[in-house]
């Protein structure tokens, strides 16, 4: 198994690609620790797999370095960091106000930025981050004007990461999904309307499902990818051929 004795933390893990994520992770050996604002959901994903889950809220940007020395204090060691959290509204820009804007960019890019540098002195330096961006964040989305910049805050982030920690053997990498058939997209397409549309411009002719995305998280943070980072692996059935 590509992750038995290793340590893995995963953000997001009460849903969508998070839990599919957590889920694979630990069926291919990992201690994972999933980590939500939602904590009894995380639980329902890492508890059932050995695991172990905490609450924190990524807005929170303060209290994401105590809990995650908390949290080292159990693991011992990091081989895996997967930042897979977000949050978004869909609505035009014109009609959004400063809160919204803090509240998106707190969650998508700061969030990650803040957990990523309280867990990097614990990875080890064979380890990997994989953060969880959108083709949002590549090639712009109508309706998600400051999550688009958010997320492609996040493909910034990681390619400079990528490129200081390299000496120490640490890959940064990011998967970007495409239209994905999780709670998040239904929160935004109560009709079916929008996810249908979606399929009939995708190439392959249907949404990604969260374990689709997972098998790219967990192939890039695994030996398998062992010389690969710094890189964007888009996961939209080839709707983004960017």
């Amino acid at each position: 198994m590509r992750y038995e004795n290793r340590r893995a933390i995963v953000t997001g893990a009460a849903s969508g690609i998070g839990a599919a994520t957590a889920r694979l992770l630990a069926a291919e050996g990992a201690l994972v620790a999933g980590v939500d604002i939602d904590r009894d959901g995380a639980a329902g994903v890492v508890e059932e797999v050995g695991g172990m889950a905490v609450q924190l809220d990524l807005g929170d940007i303060d209290s994401i370095p105590h809990v995650i020395d908390d949290l080292l204090g159990e693991l011992q060691t990091l081989h895996l960091l997967v930042n897979c959290a977000g949050w978004d509204r869909a609505m035009p820009f014109a009609d959004t106000e400063s809160s919204f804007w803090r509240k998106v960019i707190d969650i998508n890019l700061l969030g990650p930025i803040a957990l990523t540098h309280a867990a990097l002195p614990h990875l080890t330096d064979d380890g990997a981050v994989v953060n969880v961006s959108s083709d949002a964040g590549r090639v712009g989305s109508s309706g998600e004007v400051v999550y688009s910049g958010a997320k492609g805050g996040v493909i910034g982030f990681s390619k400079a990461l990528a490129r200081e920690v390299a000496g120490r053997g640490i890959r940064v990498n990011v998967v970007s999904p495409g239209p994905t058939d999780t709670p998040f997209l239904a929160g935004f397409d109560e009709t079916g309307k929008l996810a249908e549309a979606m399929k009939r411009q995708t190439p392959l002719r249907k949404l990604a499902t969260p374990e689709d995305v997972a098998s790219a998280i967990a192939f890039l943070g695994s030996r398998d990818a062992g010389h690969i980072t710094g890189q964007v692996l888009s996961v939209s059935g080839g709707l983004t051929m960017v």
